[in-house]
């Protein structure tokens, strides 16, 4: 957009040279955007040799799941080692590098590391020069198909003078007017820009048939094999694998997906806000606001770069995006403090400057810490109120958490009802003080979709009974530990010890403080965690190089508190290293909410500190050593949208076995047990044995990897990983259980899970407690007219231009719906419908969505909202015809977008 508003252009071509590997994901993105070509580099270079060696480096991409050929998009490989000029002229880089003009002496460049330099082209030596080039490019054209070459011409930190672009340009356009002029070299070489080259192959592709026998192609373009999956995990040369990148700076990964929950909670704070607005005066607060929104958009989007999430930048760049999220939090934090009183009728106005009454729950006071929850601090006769958001489009019920300083409090909902609640100690990474003193109060929230619910923690209200007190079980080695009031300590006396509730029972070790099976559904799980170390001297911020395998570092004689109340038990674990202070510490809890999603979900939260020397050049795992014969085959995720089959191979090195997960693994059984894990950040994962999920949590590395970067990683933060561990067995008799080469999904109650871990409430706490005496009016804010199906997502509700929101006028489309329906694995199909009322297999009519606000009109658009002939961008006449009535149908695994025209009812 910002392109088309700038410079008047809409991209259709897709140049992206240096991710490390791709995921199938962004070509089906790009191809509901409009674009038509992709082109591609860094792949595995067996890869590279299989697929030159049929010619099959120009492809269609095709979604695994498309059986209709409506995913299809154009793919150029580039077929060497490198995008730089050595390496793209054709297969011989000492011969590539002396048409590299900007090695000449004279500039800042390196000289060729072949020893033979560039020199300016002339009469004389043109006509060597020309064949001698000439030929690379023909050998380079036998890997191809087509007649048309494309010979990209610069490198990374290049055409920084005017001088430079003059040397390279002066230089080809004698060489290029030399093979022109001579028709007996049956070619033809000019300058051309990406769409130059895509179009002229176009053409060429057209007009002769390239196709071979027997092989599945397209209809989008003749002539190229259709091909599915993705390209992961990426090798350059010889056992280096790009595996490590899949964990580095993992603090910062985390705090990338933070934001992107947060941002897209403010846009659709904003677009209710502008929605129900009438007036002038309640468009001042939202349409203030639009340059931080930007600003939070763009820096969020800046990290989405290829050394940015990676983690392979270096120390003060890294600080400079974490600066920038941390503003765009801070910025989109004070937003949605202040929204939130005008969606709820506490200030009909509200503009930039008033301070708001609300802060969020969790603070972060700078951009490398960790957030901190607020604690509550109540004197007796006084109630603080709390606000909660809902971003998902279904009706919340979850148990929810808040810190108290003291624990005699009561929860009271926004009638002044009492509701039941349970008090924890608050427990944290310290051997020797492992109650902080504070407490945690818990309750069973109930929030509308996309909505606002209000409670009361209370210190003194009568007539309702206090937050219960959970019963500890303690285990130290010392048995020195000191109970905290008001709770009772009893001392761990056996070797094992359960938490239950309603759906599971889980079995820990005590010595070991790890989880050792659960049951549940009538099944056994054996888990047998373990925390593990491998040792890297050859590890960089890009490439995992392993030392032999992973040692476990957990000794015997660790600490344990088990915590059990009414909502939640908990097990904390501190346990016993090599080291004085342990590199980890974790919490395993399971809840008691009846009717929740939560009630299904382990909650694994491991508390890393891969701080200081001794931890150099390690990297730390948590695996589970489940009896799931899975046979080293699981399935990973792709951006969060699909599911990808990964399979161990004795063949090639343990890290190349390690893969992304950037929020889902599951393995399963022959007969359907299935074993998942969510996680709230991108992390790697490998099933290195038969029945074992590993993923790896942090890595600290003193040397470089010789891939650019020119440092180690050692700028480590102490962090909080969060995991959801599901296990579920399969309840239709029909599965299919025969070996499936498309990928498997997750099924719904999974679904649900990985959307409650990414988009979780967003908890606000008044600045200033209240007299008990004077009850406020109930507030909420519900805005949907019902849950939307479960198996539709809100992926964003926002106004994509809120700078120019105010010049536009009422009959323009300023809001913007994009929806996803998920695909679901339904022989897992019972609990995951238990909290669903419907599915989109019925229409959902956008008219009737909102309550209090009319859809005027509803216009299909593609996902970067430029294009609104959607025939052209492959969706079914569905998404056209239907929306003109409000209609939307989607297709599984689609996600489309809607223009709306939005109006409050009078």
């Amino acid at each position: 957009m910002w392109l088309n508003e700038t410079v008047g252009v809409i991209p259709r071509n897709s140049w992206s040279i240096d991710p490390f590997g791709y995921s199938s994901t962004m070509a089906y993105l790009l191809r509901r955007m409009g674009f038509e070509n992709m082109l591609i580099q860094r792949t595995h270079y067996e890869l590279k040799k299989e697929l030159s060696w049929h010619k099959n480096l120009e492809y269609v991409w095709r979604q695994s799941w498309d059986a209709d050929e409506t995913t299809d998009i154009f793919v150029h490989m580039m077929p060497f080692y490198s995008y730089d000029i050595p390496h793209t002229c054709g297969p011989e880089p000492a011969v590539c590098c002396q048409f590299d003009f900007a090695r000449m002496r004279g500039f800042v460049y390196e000289l060729c590391p072949w020893g033979e330099h560039p020199v300016e082209t002339n009469q004389e030596n043109v006509k060597e020069r020309a064949y001698k080039l000439l030929d690379q490019y023909k050998k380079k054209s036998t890997l191809y198909r087509t007649n048309t070459l494309l010979v990209p011409l610069g490198d990374d930190f290049r055409y920084i003078s005017i001088d430079e672009a003059e040397a390279q340009f002066r230089n080809y356009q004698l060489l290029f007017d030399y093979i022109n002029s001579d028709p007996s070299l049956n070619a033809e070489a000019n300058f051309g820009t990406l769409d130059d080259y895509f179009r002229t192959l176009r053409e060429e592709a057209d007009r002769i048939n390239y196709s071979r026998p027997g092989e599945i192609g397209s209809d989008q373009i003749g002539g190229f094999p259709s091909l599915s999956g993705d390209f992961f995990t990426y090798a350059d040369r010889n056992q280096d694998y790009w595996s490590g990148y899949y964990v580095s700076r993992p603090f910062f990964k985390a705090v990338d997906r933070v934001l992107e929950q947060t941002l897209r909670g403010a846009e659709m704070m904003m677009a209710f806000l502008l929605g129900y607005c009438q007036k002038p005066q309640c468009e001042k607060l939202p349409t203030g606001f639009s340059y931080k929104l930007t600003a939070a958009r763009r820096n969020l989007a800046l990290f989405q770069h290829h050394d940015g999430v990676t983690g392979t930048g270096k120390d003060h760049v890294v600080e400079d995006y974490g600066t920038r999220m941390h503003m765009a939090l801070q910025d989109l934090q004070i937003f949605m403090s202040k929204a939130i009183e005008v969606l709820l009728g506490i200030h009909h106005e509200k503009n930039d400057h008033n301070p708001a009454q609300f802060e969020p729950a969790q603070l972060r006071s700078k951009y490398n810490a960790q957030p901190v929850h607020r604690a509550i601090s109540l004197h007796e006769g006084t109630v603080q109120t709390v606000v909660i958001f809902n971003p998902l489009e279904q009706m919340c019920n979850e148990v929810v958490m808040l810190v108290v300083v003291r624990p005699d409090v009561t929860v009271l909902d926004s009638n002044w009802t009492c509701v039941k609640s349970q008090i924890s100690p608050e427990l944290h990474h310290d051997k020797n003080k492992m109650f902080t003193g504070k407490h945690r109060v818990y309750w069973k929230a109930s929030i509308p979709a996309l909505g606002l619910q209000t409670y009361y923690i209370a210190n003194g209200f009568v007539g309702c009974e206090k937050a219960k007190p959970a019963r500890l079980r303690v285990f130290t080695p010392s048995n020195d530990l000191s109970c905290p009031a008001p709770y009772t300590c009893t001392k761990l006396e056996s070797d094992t010890v359960e938490i239950r509730n309603q759906r599971q029972t889980l079995t820990f070790r005590v010595n070991h403080g790890v989880l050792q099976k659960i049951s549940s559904d009538g099944h056994v799980y054996v888990v047998d965690e373990e925390i593990g170390m491998y040792s890297s001297t050859e590890s960089g911020a890009y490439l995992f190089k392993p030392n032999g395998e992973a040692e476990s570092i957990i000794q015997a004689a660790g600490q344990i508190v088990v915590s059990e109340g009414h909502l939640v038990q908990e097990v904390h674990s501190y346990p016993k290293t090599a080291w004085e202070t342990s590199p980890i510490s974790h919490s395993t809890r399971i809840y008691n909410g009846e009717n929740t999603v939560q009630e299904f979900v382990i909650e694994k939260e491991y508390h890393v500190e891969l701080l200081g020397n001794d931890f150099n050049d390690k990297e730390l795992i948590a695996r589970y050593k489940t009896n799931i014969d899975n046979r080293r085959v699981f399935y990973s995720d792709l951006n969060g949208f699909q599911m990808s089959r990964r399979e161990t191979y004795d063949k090639i090195p343990l890290q190349g076995n390690y893969y992304p997960m950037p929020s889902l693994a599951f393995m399963q059984n022959p007969n359907g047990q299935r074993f998942s894990i969510h996680t709230r950040q991108s992390l790697g994962v490998a099933s290195l044995k038969n029945g074992w999920l590993e993923i790896m949590l942090d890595r600290r590395l003193v040397r470089d990897d010789g891939r650019g970067l020119g440092q180690g990683v050692m700028d480590n933060r102490p962090m909080n990983v969060l995991f959801h561990i599901l296990v579920e067995s399969n309840i239709s008799s029909s599965a299919n259980l025969t070996p499936n080469p498309s990928p498997r999904s997750p099924s719904l109650l999974s679904h649900l899970v990985g959307a409650r871990l990414n988009y979780p409430l967003n908890v606000f706490i008044a600045k200033k407690p209240q007299e008990i005496s004077v009850q406020p009016p109930p507030r909420s804010f519900s805005p949907l007219a019902a849950s939307l199906p479960c198996d539709l997502h809100v992926m964003s509700f926002k106004v994509p231009q809120p700078l120019k929101y105010s010049q536009q006028t009422v009959d323009d489309s300023r809001f913007v719906l994009v929806l996803h329906r998920r695909h679901y694995d339904s022989s897992y199909c019972r609990k995951g419908r238990s909290q669903c009322s419907n599915l989109a297999d019925e229409p959902v009519n956008l008219f009737d969505m909102f309550k209090g606000l009319a859809v005027l009109n509803a216009k299909p658009t593609s996902l970067n909202l430029l294009h609104e002939d959607t025939d052209t961008l492959g969706y079914d006449r569905h998404f056209g015809d239907g929306a003109q009535e409000g209609h939307v149908l989607i297709s599984p695994m689609e996600i489309q977008a809607y223009k709306l025209q939005l109006r409050p009812h009078q």
